[in-house]
This record gives structure tokens, C-alpha cells and sequence, in this order.
């Protein structure tokens, strides 16, 4: 893949990293063959971190929003707890 670079590829060509993180996406940085980090645009680490909306605004355009959901309540006492001090 492209976008999968060695750690020290990626320091002696991290102008060119940059350069493909903000044309191509995300860049994947690997260390002794394992995935260690991703380099990303600001625009989407920003989308990432940053969802556009609250959580209402999120819940209330939901296809459900409109649904009539019923939630029966079980109206039983609780159990009774023996705390031992």
C-alpha cells in the first residue's frame, strides 16, 4: 500500500508525508513492523474530534424520533439488602 511507511521513511521524507496525508488521506507509520501512528489532515482530525451537531440535535433527527416506544416500568418493591456494617 501507499500509504504505509517505515518510521525511518517517514523522517527522512516527512515533507513528502505531509504532502500525501493532505492529498491522499490518511498516512500509516509503522515501528519495528507494527503500526504505530496515522498522520491525517487537521480537516479530519478535526471531523473526527469534533462532530458537527449536540448530542439532541443528533437524537432528535434520528429515524426513531418519531417513534412511539412504550417502556413498561416493573413497579415491584426491590429486593431487600442485608448491609453488613
Amino acid at each position: 500500500m501507499d500509504n504505509i511507511w517505515q518510521l525511518q521513511e517517514a523522517k527522512s521524507k516527512f515533507s513528502e508525508l505531509v504532502s500525501r496525508a493532505l492529498s491522499d488521506g490518511a498516512q500509516i507509520i509503522t515501528r519495528h513492523g507494527k503500526n504505530a501512528v496515522v498522520v491525517i489532515s487537521i480537516e479530519e482530525y478535526e471531523n473526527l474530534t469534533h462532530p458537527a451537531g449536540s448530542l439532541s440535535q443528533f437524537l432528535l433527527s434520528s429515524p426513531l424520533a418519531q417513534a412511539e416506544i412504550v417502556v413498561d416500568r416493573d413497579k415491584t418493591t426491590p429486593r431487600d439488602l442485608e448491609i453488613e456494617p
